[in-house]
């Protein structure tokens, strides 16, 4: 290769350049040439190629150089070529900075924080969540903590798309349990003897005795105020019974009045049926069929309000032997004692252990008396029982069974399991010695949770028996706690008779999970009023899918309007995760997705007032999305492509395909013909084709929207709800004729009122000449038509009738000035 290092010893930058310049260009310089020492020493002593176009065989050798080498380097440090050896290599990529991806935060009630979720096993979740005591109907506050779980479940898995274990308990061997299980076998065997009607007055006499005591006892004044209305209602019933056998009436009267009197008294009955013979009832079978009956109650119930079934079911019944050796596991490890025949967690020397807490979640909570016994149930708070513990805050793991109790044996003796320790063995058993997330109502967080979280711990001798412990909020009713004492006391079933599972969950949405929800009127028409407006919503942008187009036809020019609207679905997109991530915020998603189809309406109402169709495939896309978040919360039950199904859950095919056809087809046919009745100026054919409209598809759950210059849309709607519109629109019709009518009459009234303005008062009496004779020179009549001069009291009847005309003549003379009156 050519040494032209000769030209860098010439002294002026201009000349060294062109002289190079000139020998490049006699080098048949190519891109693929090597390179030689020369082209590296020549190219070190630049900072960037010469800005001179004349310059342009330097330009180039520098670029292609540049290209293998790089830029430039300083003056004593070493160049190495490339691994390209000639070729021209790619230009330096740099990543894009990007933005750190929000993570998922829940609520953890051993932080009291919103704490970063990271399950201990990848994407595998196990969860455990505290089932129901099945001993009576399901209530609002079941649905209350089942749905919030529910609508985390599925967030958790279809969105997050986590692998999650759901394992959920029933307790069907409780205090309670047993009590009203002894008193329903009691009672029925009470009503079966079918006792004469003296002995039933007799024992309701002898029941009402201790259940006054109660009465006097209680402190609560709900619960006081229940008991009495209970003590009255007995004695109302007990009356016409008492009447009737004193009066000696008929058997046939005698045995309705005491069918009546049982019915009345069946709870005060029931206990002091227990009081007497409770201790008797020592079969068993008595205590599983109660609840039995409730928990397939209570998965109806589930089912009813698409919750989904958990992955596994326990039932304490089934794992009494799993239970009796994790308490021998707690006894062994030095956290349990025996006491006649129970065992007790032994709280002190698990709180003086360096590795354990006692009380995790609620701390403050330890000594609260009222609260330990509530959780030991009212069975095992005798003075008896109290006395067996070491400690007050001591709690059992095992019972001894009294007589009328169920029992299984064990090495203490027969007895049954305590109420904490259930859980804990379960899932321990199940999930191991560690979980990722414990959920269950927020009223069970002491002493139920800390409880388990002790007795656990202590058998696993771990500190980390629950990563993350999820309590929902309570429920109020219209702002008051829910009870049977303050007649507020709502079944699942009673919620389900006004509002449908969709309209359930979309309240339940509207707040936070963590949160007390009032359950109330206003808050279920907010929730009615958020379904209507979705639906309407998916309605339209399904009769727009509807139109016929060709394929082409499916993809329009953007203009600014879409492209607008595509930014804010994804900006909405975008607040939605992060909804979710922070802490599973439902409230702040459906707000999002109400802003989103708001924005959505804005446009199409744009659209059509320019007669132009929207873009189907951005609103189709935007539709789908909001499906989709419908279904993972579960407010959508059916497999539905787009929006809410149609025909209700269950429905085995899909109405909307079936019939939409049909019905497009008629509504075509319809407009035709209303085009040609009006062409023709047939009012009769309209007005047929308006009841079609307004009276029968409405009844058929199908409503017609006419609008000016644009196809009929045709949308499927719950046939209640289209009778309830038009219902609404009969009223607001009567409404506007009724107003109508007030303006005709103060129009008239008026008018009348101005006519009587325009007389002036010397006028105004000389036409009533069948009444008077005579007037002064004022206009005043001074006798009447038979001459008789006026009496004083008319005179100054009339006087006073004269000033009122005088003032109102001088009012419109006023008004007359201003210009006010036409």
């Amino acid at each position: 290769a050519p040494d032209y290092r000769w030209t860098l010893s010439i002294g002026d930058e201009a000349a060294r350049l062109e002289a190079l310049n000139e020998h490049l260009s006699t080098r048949s310089y190519v891109q693929g040439h090597a390179l030689s020492q020369a082209d590296v020493d020549v190219f070190r002593q630049f900072s960037a190629p010469p800005t001179d176009l004349r310059l342009f065989h330097v330009v180039r050798w520098f670029r292609h150089i540049e290209a293998v080498l790089g830029s430039p380097c300083s003056p004593g440090q070493p160049c190495e070529l490339q691994a390209s050896k000639g070729r021209r290599g790619q230009p330096r990529w740099l990543p894009p900075t990007g933005t750190e991806p929000c993570k998922l935060r829940l609520y953890n009630s051993l932080t009291r924080n919103k704490d970063v979720f990271i399950p201990q096993n990848g994407k595998k979740v196990t969860w455990y969540c505290c089932g129901p005591t099945v001993y009576d109907a399901s209530h609002m506050g079941h649905a209350r903590s089942y749905i919030s779980f529910d609508i985390l479940r599925r967030v958790l898995k279809d969105y997050f798309k986590y692998d999650v274990f759901y394992c959920m308990n029933i307790t069907d061997i409780d205090d309670k349990i047993i009590k009203r299980a002894r008193q329903n076998h009691l009672f029925e065997q009470y009503r079966e003897k079918q006792p004469q009607a003296a002995q039933l007055l007799e024992d309701i006499h002898a029941a009402l005795q201790p259940f006054s005591e109660k009465v006097n006892e209680t402190t609560d004044p709900d619960k006081r105020q229940m008991l009495e209305r209970t003590q009255r209602a007995v004695e109302l019933a007990a009356e016409p019974l008492d009447k009737a056998v004193q009066a000696e009436l008929s058997a046939e009267e005698i045995s309705g009045h005491a069918e009546v009197l049982l019915e009345a008294a069946k709870d005060l009955l029931s206990d002091w049926l227990d009081s007497r013979f409770g201790s008797e009832v020592t079969d068993n079978s008595i205590f599983s069929k109660l609840p039995q009956f409730w928990e397939e109650e209570f998965h109806k119930d589930m089912a009813a309000l698409n919750v989904l079934p958990p992955d596994v079911l326990t039932r304490v019944s089934e794992y009494v032997p799993e239970i009796v050796s994790f308490v021998q596991g707690i006894v062994d490890n030095g956290y349990g004692y025996a006491s006649n025949g129970s065992v007790y967690f032994d709280t002190m020397n698990f709180a003086s252990s360096e590795k354990h807490s006692y009380a995790k979640l609620v701390p403050e909570a330890v000594g609260d008396q009222k609260a330990l016994q509530e959780g030991e149930g009212d069975l095992s708070i005798s003075a008896e029982r109290l006395n067996e513990k070491r400690s007050p805050s001591d709690f059992a793991l095992w019972k001894a069974s009294k007589p009328g109790e169920p029992s299984w044996p064990s090495p203490w003796g027969k007895g049954r399991p305590g109420w904490h320790i259930e859980c804990s063995a379960m899932a321990g058993t199940l999930l191991g010695a560690s979980m990722d997330i414990h959920g269950g109502g927020f009223d069970l967080r002491f002493p139920h949770h800390d409880n388990e979280l002790a007795q656990s711990e202590a058998y696993f001798e771990n500190d980390c028996w629950v990563r993350y412990f999820l309590h929902t909020g309570h429920l109020t009713i219209a702002g008051c706690k829910m009870s049977k004492s303050l007649k507020n006391f709502i079944t699942i079933q009673d919620a389900l008779r006004k509002h449908s599972a969709r309209q359930l969950r979309l309240a339940f949405l509207m707040h936070s999970w963590k949160d007390t929800l009032d359950y109330s009127s206003n808050t279920m028409e907010s929730a009615l009023q958020y379904e209507k407006f979705m639906n309407e919503f998916f309605l339209t942008v399904k009769d727009l899918l509807r139109a016929p187009v060709d394929v082409t036809g499916h993809f329009e020019k953007w203009e600014e309007e879409e492209a607008e609207l595509n930014k804010n679905f994804y900006n909405r997109k975008a607040a939605v995760h992060e909804a979710l991530c922070d802490n599973v915020d439902t409230r702040t998603v459906l707000e999002e997705m109400r802003a989103l189809v708001s924005q959505c309406n804005h446009y199409m109402a744009a659209r059509k007032a320019a007669r132009r169709r929207p873009n189907r495939v951005l609103l189709e896309n935007i539709a789908l999305y909001l499906t989709y978040l419908l279904k993972i919360f579960g407010a959508i039950e059916e497999d539905s492509t787009l929006g809410f199904p149609v025909g209700g859950r269950g429905a085995s095919l899909n109405l909307e395909a079936t019939v939409m056809p049909y019905l497009q087809a008629l509504s075509e046919f319809r407009e035709g013909v209303r085009r040609i009745a009006r062409e023709k100026k047939v009012p009769e054919v309209l007005q047929l084709c308006d009841a079609l409209r307004d009276d029968i598809l409405p009844e058929l759950g199908v409503r017609l929207e006419d609008h000016e210059g644009l196809p009929t849309v045709v949308k499927l709607v719950d046939r209640e709800t289209l009778l309830k519109e038009r219902e609404e629109k009969k009223k607001v019709s009567h409404i506007s004729d009724f107003t109508l009518c007030e303006h005709h009459f103060f129009r008239a009234s008026q008018e009348a009122k101005l006519a009587r303005m325009r007389i002036p008062p010397r006028e105004m009496f000389l036409s009533e000449s069948d009444k008077y004779s005579k007037f002064d020179n004022t206009g005043l009549p001074t006798h009447d038509t038979e001459g008789r001069e006026l009496s004083k009291g008319q005179a100054k009847k009339l006087k006073k009738l004269f000033e009122a005309q005088e003032k109102l003549h001088q009012e419109y003379l006023q008004t007359m000035q201003n210009g006010s009156v036409e």
